[in-house]
């Protein structure tokens, strides 16, 4: 596990909270400009680059987020046959990940990891436990712009067939010595081999932080 999270990050990520809950609960034009401003602020830090385009970007990204600012959630699901584990390969970066994405409002992460998996594969699977709760910023993820916690779910192959979506080029699984290029934004080496664990010793208990 890594603990580096850069500083600047930590910085950016902070003063996009502060805008986000700013521009939710205040009332008086110039503290709502004001907190605009903060927001722009960490917008350029996360872009590192005096490009406005790509400033813009990440406004529009945080303009997509709204009300009190909290972590983000992310399912991963370590869905596995046997010895092997199923992974997808992710058309947005051609690397493979494990099943998984934000949870959406109404959905118990359990069953959102399981809805992942069917949009994303076309398998059907049933969670056995919680395995880990993860900070992202204290694992070896790239940067990005939104604290967020990855919870990831030690699950069994109960049905369906590999079936493509818009978000997956490949499907198949693989055993824990022929694990692929991953998405380093989405799973890392380290936890994929950490699930392979927990397969192994469901006795377990849930890894955290």
């Amino acid at each position: 596990m890594s603990t580096k999270t850069p500083q600047w990050l930590e910085w950016a990520q902070r003063l996009q909270a502060i805008a986000q809950n700013g521009l939710t609960f205040a009332k008086d034009p110039f503290d709502l400009e004001r907190f605009s401003q903060i927001r722009q602020i960490a917008a350029e830090i996360l872009s590192s680059s005096d490009d406005s385009d790509a400033a813009d970007s990440v406004i529009d990204l945080f303009k997509n987020n709204f009300g009190y600012a909290t972590p983000k959630v992310d399912v991963r699901a370590a869905v596995f046959d046997n010895d092997r584990i199923l992974l997808v390969k992710e058309r947005s970066d051609n690397a493979w990940a494990l099943p998984g994405g934000w949870a959406d409002i109404g959905d118990a992460p359990s069953m959102a990891a399981l809805r992942e998996v069917r949009e994303e594969t076309g398998y059907e699977a049933k969670t056995e436990k919680l395995a880990a709760v993860y900070d992202q910023r204290l694992h070896d993820h790239p940067p990005y712009p939104f604290h967020s916690y990855k919870l990831f779910f030690i699950c069994i192959l109960t049905g369906g067939a590999p079936k493509l979506s818009l978000e997956t080029t490949a499907v198949d699984f693989f055993d824990e010595n022929n694990i692929p290029s991953l998405s380093l934004p989405r799973v890392t080496s380290t936890q994929i081999h950490h699930m392979f664990d927990h397969h192994r010793h469901p006795e377990w208990p849930t890894s955290f932080d």
